[in-house]
């Protein structure tokens, strides 16, 4: 459904925009109908960069991404189909209107010849469907309202489109841990409904929840990606191996992961991108400026 061909981000930095920063290079990875995948690394890794690419929010300088094998074109009809959710729901509202303006905003661009009264209906059917009230909910200002509330608020609002995927970025971050959970299953029913989910996190446990599949990057370049289980499983990757080194366990200290100075490359493997080290597990060379010619 949705496919980014090894897709390249670049900014203009420095005094007039002398120098150039490479924020994701080369990225490739799909996301199917009714399957979650998780984009996993740190802070400043690319992840947020790749969500606004897809959505449209900033242009791609290389590669491609495609919606059924069609370029992404960004507009209302693109958006009918493609929406994201963002890490702070409260900065998503405009504070002195009503929650539920969101919904009118809907209506207004994409279905204005709808009775005002069916669409009170599909709208209260909606936030049924996302675990609320409606008359809880409705009719109550941004700061009235929790953010898990106004997190499935904006869920909400996107089902009521002809929605095919959903950009999830770091949507439970603000969240309290039964919230997150909530959030989650949320999300996992609504892949049941054969909804394609990217899950951007930099949380490996709330990433291993629910994503068949996992992308782990790493300075804008994805270094190991997979079946999730694999992935987390029998990690590759010294920094995927670091990352999950650095999961707080209850009753255990933390360890540091052991350097891992080989890989696939040097052992005599491929000698750029990423290898399939076993089906459906991929990952790329250990050193970060790659193997040498």
């Amino acid at each position: 459904m949705l496919k980014l061909d090894n897709v390249t981000k670049v900014y203009r930095v420095g005094a007039f925009g002398g120098k150039t920063l490479t924020a994701v290079g080369d990225v490739s990875f799909d996301v199917r109908p009714g399957e979650v995948v998780s984009l996993i690394g740190e802070s400043g890794s690319g992840k947020s960069t790749i969500g606004k690419m897809i959505l449209g929010l900033t242009p791609v300088t290389g590669g491609s991404i495609t919606l059924d094998g069609a370029p992404v074109r960004p507009g209302k009809e693109y958006y009918r189909h493609v929406q994201g959710v963002f890490q702070d729901p409260f900065s998503s509202y405009n504070p002195v209107f009503k929650a539920d303006r969101v919904f009118q905003m809907i209506r207004q661009a994409y279905y204005p010849e709808v009775r005002e009264t069916d669409w009170a209906e599909r709208v209260h059917a909606t936030i049924r469907d996302v675990r609320l009230d409606p008359d809880q909910v409705l009719g109550r200002y941004p700061h009235q309202l929790s953010g898990g509330q106004l997190q499935r608020l904006l869920i909400a609002r996107a089902l009521l489109l002809d929605l095919k995927l959903l950009v999830a970025d770091e949507i439970t971050s603000m969240l309290d841990a039964s919230t997150r959970i909530d959030v989650l299953n949320l999300l996992a029913e609504l892949k049941e409904r054969g909804l394609g989910v990217l899950y951007v996190t930099h949380d490996l446990s709330l990433g291993t929840y629910l994503a068949e599949r996992t992308v782990v990057l790493r300075h804008g370049k994805v270094v190991e990606m997979g079946l999730t289980d694999k992935v987390f499983g029998n990690p590759l990757h010294p920094y995927t191996r670091q990352l999950l080194a650095a999961v707080p366990r209850l009753h255990a200290p933390w360890e540091d992961a052991e350097p891992v100075t080989d890989c696939l490359y040097h052992r005599g493997g491929a000698s750029g991108g990423l290898s399939e080290a076993e089906e459906g597990h991929f990952v790329a060379c250990a050193r970060l400026d790659g193997c040498p010619e």
